[in-house]
């Protein structure tokens, strides 16, 4: 008689609630909880190197990684561009200090324009930023929260870019330096 009043009716609804959330808590109170943020790290030296190697042009890297910054993301493609020319593209993305996103993209597509319009998700400049001594046209996607230093240089088109504010893209632009070619 005192079973069926626990597993019949409201009682026996509230019975089963209870057992349920006591098993919640139970669980909740033995998982491991992690509180440090983990933001996973990439080693893109062989990426740098496979550049150097096989990258008609001079590659520019960053001749280190600023202060809590954390290198997210590396990719290399070869491709072709709108003339059919062969193309080598390399991406490196970083979680900023201030934890928004940085990217640097370079390529020798051709037109150049036409990539540093892609990279930047803008074809407008809005002005332009010197950075050791060299000029970066700035560029600015306001629905995106985008900003974007785009460099054309005679071989390669760099572009710096992501949600991070001016001062983040400015640091990481200055840091770029061109590798030697490796034959």
């Amino acid at each position: 008689m005192v079973v069926r009043r626990f597993t019949q009716g409201f009682y026996g609804y509230a019975f089963a609630m209870m057992v349920c959330l006591a098993g919640v808590g139970v669980f909740l109170l033995v998982t491991p909880q992690s509180r440090t943020e983990h933001i996973p790290k990439v080693d893109y030296s062989i990426d740098v190197a496979n550049m150097r190697r096989d990258a008609p042009y001079q590659v520019w890297s960053p001749a280190s990684v600023l202060a809590n910054w954390v290198p997210t993301s590396s990719r290399m493609t070869k491709g072709k561009d709108s003339e059919g020319k062969a193309t080598v593209t390399w991406r490196l993305g970083f979680a900023t200090a201030k934890r928004a996103h940085a990217l640097i993209a370079q390529s020798d597509e051709r037109p150049a324009a036409g990539f540093a319009n892609r990279m930047a998700n803008s074809d407008r400049p809005q002005g332009s930023l010197q950075i050791d001594g060299v000029t970066w046209e700035k560029r600015f996607r306001e629905d995106k929260n985008q900003r974007s230093l785009v460099q054309v240089l005679p071989d390669v088109t760099l572009v710096v870019t992501g949600t991070a504010q001016w001062d983040e893209l400015s640091a990481l632009a200055a840091t770029l330096k061109q590798q030697t070619k490796l034959t």
